[in-house]
């Protein structure tokens, strides 16, 4: 007897189902997937509804050694040289990433390696003409498929090769553009891509729900707010705020002129500046102190941070935004305040003129989460600071990202080779380690109005998929040497100035 219509059904489910869990496992592999099959779900057995079938998918990313962070000496004849090899990196992990989230795992990892080793191998030269050479570097070229430890549900659809993870495309499908352009301002002014699926939690590339919490099921867990005075005998309790807006001039761009000076879209995510108004990969010090300014205090400082989208379908084919797997409209800060606190400990020195300093971690998805410092909460709630999670935010309320900067320095560097061993922190007394004295904290405090529900992200590298935990800020210090000296006087008066 020939089978009814509905046998046919579950049979075609049973089928494809096989499929996607050979395929996955014959990608896996090969170097891993950005969606591995685990668990099919019952199929749908009405014959009209042949068009997909739902399935539970793990997903994962490309974890890599973080060879930046890993620099130790860096001299001036190779720094363009290894800010290109970093730049390039970089562009191989996100290819990797992407041809891992199209199905195309097949030795993904074991190209990547090779590419990495050459790209390596070159840093290592350069370095080697006027300093020894970096040997521990060779060692970080291999990669691994890490695991987001989040389920995530997939269509497996009966168009096409039969198989396969539902996705928004997050622009990595096509060739990465190279470094032609010059840097410079980017407009973000949203388009409907037709390529381009509305991003939403959960889909490859990110955010994931779990990235999501409540603030209002979170038990307070900090106990100064974020701008509060520092406390104890001999403390210097003044602050000093510069007022610079909250880049309504719309100054962009995906360079990151500290980590990849000289090379456009170093950063492959997009850039908020308030401040400086020239900054972009190829500023220097001399470039910037000729800049006009945000700061209505004539601070020349460059103050940065990746943007925060609204996940509402738009996207621009572009670095920085949706070349880069960064879609949906930018969001303007409702407020930006940039304010420099004292210590606990006693008085703080001027900062150096050129002093870079990055805080948080780009990476920390997969590099961990040691140098992870930004922190979420809520207009209302910042007793309740969160690390790794947005917030969801009572109506009324904004969401609202803190960054504090190291407070304390080495007394004789403006930069370092990983950019942060010539700073670091205090301890809880306001202490700084032997070596380093206190300097004005700078700490950033940036809210926003933001659509109800699961529906915004911080940009980042496409293979960090737009984890909370890899939120950061970077500042260069421009300040006229009046002004600082101003700013370090009102602190360590305990005033309060702008």
């Amino acid at each position: 007897m020939s089978p009814t219509p509905r046998q046919q059904a579950h049979k075609r489910s049973r089928l494809t189902t096989r499929m996607v869990v050979a395929a996955a496992a014959l990608l896996l592999g090969g170097g891993g997937l950005a969606a591995v099959a685990t668990t099919a779900l019952a199929g749908n057995s009405d014959p009209d509804a042949s068009a997909g079938h739902r399935h539970t998918v793990v997903a994962t990313t490309v974890s890599c050694p973080d060879v930046g962070e890993g620099l130790r000496k860096v001299p001036r004849s190779a720094r363009l040289q290894v800010s290109k090899g970093l730049a390039a990196l970089d562009r191989q992990v996100a290819t990797a990433y992407a041809k891992m989230t199209n199905g195309d795992g097949s030795d993904v990892l074991a190209r990547l390696k090779q590419q990495r080793s050459r790209t390596i191998g070159t840093m290592a030269d350069a370095i080697a003409r006027d300093a020894k050479r970096p040997t521990y570097l060779l060692a970080m070229s291999g990669c691994k498929v890490k695991s987001t430890g989040e389920q995530q549900t997939a269509d497996t659809r009966s168009s096409g090769s039969g198989y396969g993870t539902k996705s928004t495309n997050d622009g990595w499908g096509q060739d990465q553009q190279q470094n032609q352009t010059q840097g410079g301002d980017q407009s973000q002014e949203g388009r409907q891509d037709p390529q381009q699926g509305q991003q939403a939690p959960g889909g490859p590339g990110g955010p994931s729900p779990d990235d999501f919490a409540d603030i209002t099921t979170v038990q307070p867990n900090a106990g100064e707010p974020p701008f509060a005075a520092p406390q104890g005998n001999g403390a210097s309790t003044g602050t000093f705020t510069s007022e610079c807006g909250r880049n309504e001039d719309g100054h962009f761009n995906s360079d990151n002129v500290i980590v990849t000076p000289g090379v456009s879209n170093g950063a492959h995510h997009t850039h908020d500046y308030v401040g400086n108004k020239s900054t972009d990969a190829f500023s220097d010090d001399r470039k910037l102190a000729a800049s006009d300014t945000t700061c209505t205090n004539g601070d020349l400082s460059t103050y940065y941070w990746p943007v925060l989208r609204k996940l509402d379908g738009t996207s621009e084919h572009k670095p920085g935004a949706g070349h880069d797997g960064n879609n949906g409209s930018v969001l303007t800060p409702a407020s930006a305040t940039i304010q420099f606190r004292g210590s606990q400990s006693g008085a703080v020195r001027a900062m150096p003129q050129g002093l870079r300093i990055i805080t948080g971690d780009a990476k920390a998805f997969t590099n961990g989460t040691a140098n992870a410092n930004a922190s979420w909460s809520c207009t209302g709630f910042e007793d309740r600071q969160l690390k790794d999670k947005y917030p969801l935010c009572p109506q009324g309320s904004q969401v609202v990202r803190t960054f504090a900067f190291q407070n304390c320095w080495d007394g004789r560097s403006t930069d370092s080779a990983n950019h942060r061993t010539h700073v670091t922190f205090s301890d809880r007394n306001g202490l700084c380690p032997q070596g380093f004295t206190a300097i004005p904290q700078l700490v950033e405090r940036i809210t926003y109005d933001v659509p109800e529900g699961q529906s915004f992200a911080v940009d980042s590298f496409p293979e960090q998929l737009h984890k909370p935990v890899t939120d950061h800020g970077d500042f260069i210090n421009v300040m006229p040497q009046d002004l600082m000296n101003k700013a370090v006087d009102c602190i360590n008066r305990g005033q309060q100035c702008t």
